[in-house]
């Protein structure tokens, strides 16, 4: 399984190539809305007419689409099926689900045809009930101990635990962190005009509490004599 989760990485950076790079204008989009919640969450560290002033600049350069790719086009998440950059985008995602499917539905049919009923290995702790499914999957059976993992389990408990195992050998950022998991649908474009009309309402909606606001007398109070 080591071995073929290093050849599906390695066949999945030749599907997927160069990762695209990021246009100015969607850098901007993305920072801008990383500074009004990063405004949100360090409020209290400002005083009262700072976090005002700040607040008031971006509500209204939220409001009036200043920071979006397209000011003036119309709002509203762009078909993928329509839009060039989407339909990439979905391309490059089924290439990738293809390359981390294929292998997964092959070994475990391998698994399960060949090793249907076998009990692998006893593990050196007890176990409840609630993982009897878990463990022994395959095996019909009640009075078996908990204890025994049947090789249909050993397969799923390798495909969910050996993540740590590839970072090692291919890196953090390698294409097996995802294994194991539901792959899902590839990514959407984000509605932008929607995430800042979002985030203004959420500054505005911020409660703020300076945090130095009377430092002098509560520092006083914790350690006076």
């Amino acid at each position: 399984m080591i071995m073929v989760g290093v050849l599906r990485h390695q066949v999945t950076l030749l599907i997927g190539g160069e990762p695209p790079k990021a246009s100015l204008k969607a850098v901007k989009e993305t920072k801008a809305l990383a500074r009004g919640i990063a405004l949100r969450t360090s409020a209290n560290h400002l005083p009262l007419a700072s976090f005002n002033q700040r607040k008031t600049f971006l509500c209204k350069a939220y409001e009036d689409g200043v920071y979006l790719k397209n000011p003036g086009a119309s709002t509203g998440t762009p078909n993928p099926m329509t839009d060039p950059a989407g339909m990439e985008v979905m391309m490059d995602g089924m290439k990738k689900n293809m390359a981390m499917i294929i292998p997964q539905t092959i070994i475990m049919g391998w698994v399960n045809y060949f090793f249907s009923g076998f009990v692998l290995i006893k593990l050196p702790f007890p176990l409840t009930l609630r993982f009897k499914s878990m463990l022994q999957r395959g095996i019909n059976t009640s009075e078996m101990d908990v204890a025994w993992v049947s090789s249909l389990s050993w397969y799923f408990l390798n495909l969910f635990g050996l993540r740590s195992i590839f970072n090692i050998i291919l890196g953090e950022d390698n294409a097996m962190g995802g294994m194991g998991m539901a792959m899902g649908q590839p990514g959407q474009p984000q509605d932008f005009s929607k995430l800042f009309a979002d985030e203004k309402d959420n500054l505005e909606l911020t409660v703020h509490r300076w945090e130095l606001h009377n430092v002098e007398k509560r520092i006083l109070k914790k350690y006076r004599a």
